[in-house]
């Protein structure tokens, strides 16, 4: 498969992305911020961010992502090669993936009405040459399409 997104001529959409895969939900931080109270004194509320390496990777992923704006249903399958022989969880990277993917505009929602499934995502191990390779395909939708409101937006 060849660096970076590649549109085939029945549809499929290939994506390499060169780098170590990571998940948003390990070593995440705690943070605090000031909120204030009801009486005016300042109250400091925890928020969990992703980690430093989670956010990097998405952001070097961006440079792989091409914005196609794909809102039909489709099927995202990924192939994650790990450089370690760790436990790795493939929910948490679906749902960084999905999200990296999102961000930089290749799919305009990650919602169950455009990923339909993730038939096909596998976990490898591949000490030399970590990566991730994702095939997305149109799939038949599973709910009914949604109705118009609000401006002509689209609910769900």
């Amino acid at each position: 498969m060849k660096v970076g997104t590649h549109v085939e001529k029945d549809g499929a959409v290939h994506v390499m992305i060169p780098i170590k895969p990571y998940t948003k939900k390990n070593h995440q931080q705690i943070f605090y911020r000031n909120k204030a109270t009801e009486t005016g004194a300042n109250k400091k509320v925890p928020f969990v961010s992703p980690s430093p390496q989670y956010l990097q990777y998405a952001k070097d992923c961006g440079i792989f992502i091409k914005p196609l704006q794909i809102d039909d249903p489709v099927n995202v399958k990924a192939l994650y090669y790990v450089d370690t022989l760790r436990i790795v969880d493939l929910t948490n990277l679906n749902e960084a993936l999905h999200d990296v993917l999102v961000t930089h505009g290749l799919l305009t929602e990650d919602h169950c009405r455009v990923i339909v499934s993730t038939d096909g995502s596998r976990v490898y191990y591949d000490k030399e040459n970590p990566r991730t390779e994702v095939t997305i395909e149109k799939v038949e939708p599973t709910f009914p399409p949604a109705k118009k409101k609000n401006g002509g937006k689209k609910n769900g």
